[in-house]
Protein backbone atom coordinates (compact mmCIF):
# COMPACT_ATOMS: atom_id res chain seq x y z
CA UNK A 1 0.00 0.00 0.00
CA UNK A 2 0.92 3.62 -0.49
CA UNK A 3 1.67 6.03 2.75
CA UNK A 4 -1.47 8.34 3.07
CA UNK A 5 -2.08 11.08 5.52
CA UNK A 6 -5.88 10.45 6.50
CA UNK A 7 -5.66 12.28 10.19
CA UNK A 8 -5.07 15.81 9.33
CA UNK A 9 -4.26 16.44 13.75
CA UNK A 10 -0.64 17.34 14.50
CA UNK A 11 1.14 18.57 17.79
CA UNK A 12 4.15 20.31 18.84
CA UNK A 13 6.88 19.30 20.82
CA UNK A 14 8.21 22.20 22.84
CA UNK A 15 11.07 19.95 24.08
CA UNK A 16 12.40 18.36 20.94
CA UNK A 17 10.96 21.64 19.19
CA UNK A 18 9.46 20.10 16.43
CA UNK A 19 6.07 19.16 14.70
CA UNK A 20 4.56 15.71 15.01
CA UNK A 21 1.77 14.29 12.79
CA UNK A 22 1.25 10.57 11.56
CA UNK A 23 0.86 8.46 7.97
CA UNK A 24 -0.52 4.98 7.53
CA UNK A 25 0.58 2.25 5.23
CA UNK A 26 -2.40 0.35 5.22
CA UNK A 27 -3.04 -1.00 9.13
CA UNK A 28 0.54 0.41 9.83
CA UNK A 29 1.24 3.69 11.82
CA UNK A 30 3.91 5.74 10.72
CA UNK A 31 4.75 8.68 13.50
CA UNK A 32 6.90 11.99 11.35
CA UNK A 33 8.48 14.64 13.14
CA UNK A 34 9.64 17.95 11.38
CA UNK A 35 12.00 20.11 12.99
CA UNK A 36 11.33 23.31 13.24
CA UNK A 37 14.43 24.64 11.21
CA UNK A 38 13.06 22.91 8.36
CA UNK A 39 9.72 25.20 8.66
CA UNK A 40 12.57 28.11 9.00
CA UNK A 41 11.56 29.77 5.87
CA UNK A 42 7.95 30.11 7.32
CA UNK A 43 8.29 30.83 10.83
CA UNK A 44 10.41 33.49 12.98
CA UNK A 45 13.60 32.55 14.98
CA UNK A 46 11.58 32.42 18.02
CA UNK A 47 8.25 30.65 17.09
CA UNK A 48 5.29 29.91 19.09
CA UNK A 49 3.53 26.48 19.17
CA UNK A 50 1.05 28.56 17.45
CA UNK A 51 3.53 29.99 14.28
CA UNK A 52 4.88 26.51 13.93
CA UNK A 53 1.59 24.26 14.01
CA UNK A 54 0.73 27.44 11.62
CA UNK A 55 3.84 26.85 9.15
CA UNK A 56 2.85 23.10 9.06
CA UNK A 57 -0.49 23.69 8.06
CA UNK A 58 0.68 25.97 5.15
CA UNK A 59 3.22 24.05 4.12
CA UNK A 60 1.10 20.37 4.64
CA UNK A 61 1.23 19.25 0.94
CA UNK A 62 5.35 19.45 0.78
CA UNK A 63 5.62 18.31 4.05
CA UNK A 64 3.63 15.10 3.08
CA UNK A 65 5.54 14.84 -0.55
CA UNK A 66 9.20 14.59 1.77
CA UNK A 67 7.90 12.69 4.26
CA UNK A 68 6.71 9.77 1.25
CA UNK A 69 9.86 10.19 -0.17
CA UNK A 70 11.60 9.93 2.60
CA UNK A 71 9.33 6.65 3.61
CA UNK A 72 10.21 5.01 0.48
CA UNK A 73 13.50 4.93 0.67
CA UNK A 74 13.41 2.93 3.82
CA UNK A 75 10.42 1.47 5.65
CA UNK A 76 10.71 2.39 9.52
CA UNK A 77 7.77 3.07 12.06
CA UNK A 78 9.29 6.62 12.40
CA UNK A 79 11.22 9.38 11.19
CA UNK A 80 12.99 12.98 11.90
CA UNK A 81 12.33 15.47 8.81
CA UNK A 82 15.25 18.07 9.03
CA UNK A 83 16.02 21.45 6.47
CA UNK A 84 17.94 18.64 4.71
CA UNK A 85 15.24 16.77 3.63
CA UNK A 86 13.60 20.39 2.52
CA UNK A 87 16.79 21.17 0.35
Amino acid sequence: MALTFPNTSRSYDETARRVRFLGHDGMFEVKFFVEIGALSKIVSRAPSEADCLAAFDAARSSVQDIARKAYSRDRRDSYVLTEAHFK
